[in-house]
């Protein structure tokens, strides 16, 4: 566990191509089921100081207690993804860290030298923000989110569905994502 953050709950991959991760992991690596959220609304979010208006869509699903996000951008908006995937990479992109105190632990990692590349908050609530990792040690970027109850509820409905699941229906997609 982090002792500025706390523990690591999730792997952030961006992908080009959502359908075709969704495949992979489910195929290849037997993890599922996913559920999709086609397009993630954003109440407000900035990059790098500057508001933007991301597109996106997101897969989730469950490896024992990891969850596995995938991201596909879906506009050409300035975003840690765009960057990412404009450097000529794809994958692992990101972990992802839960709080239940957002502002403090916000405030605790930019205090120890971290700094928001970009952060927001989701048209849900959620706040969440990505540190850069730009520095002499750039890698995976950490993401802070707070973990709010529906957040949280859909994450837990997520990761009962990977439990003991037996390959039907790898590919879900909910109306309403709580």
């Amino acid at each position: 566990m982090s002792r500025f953050v706390g523990p690591i709950m999730q792997n952030g991959y961006v992908v080009r191509d959502l359908e075709a991760a969704m495949r992979h992991w489910v195929e290849v690596l037997g993890v599922g089921p996913f559920y999709v959220l086609p397009r993630v609304d954003f109440a407000e979010t900035l990059f790098r100081g500057q508001a933007v208006d991301i597109q996106m869509a997101v897969a989730t699903a469950y490896s024992g207690d990891l969850q596995i996000e995938l991201v596909q951008q879906l506009n050409d908006a300035p975003s840690v993804y765009k960057e990412f995937l404009d450097a000529g990479r794809a994958g692992l992109h990101h972990v992802g860290v839960a709080t239940g105190d957002y502002a403090t632990d916000l405030a605790r990692a930019t205090a120890h030298g971290l700094t928001v590349a970009q952060g927001g908050r989701t048209r849900a609530g959620t706040g969440f923000a990505y540190f850069d990792n730009q520095g002499d040690f750039p890698g995976t970027m950490v993401e802070l989110f707070e973990a709010t109850p529906p957040l949280m509820k859909f994450f837990a409905k997520v990761r009962a569905a990977s439990q003991n699941w037996d390959g039907s229906d790898p590919i879900r997609r909910p109306r309403a994502a709580g």
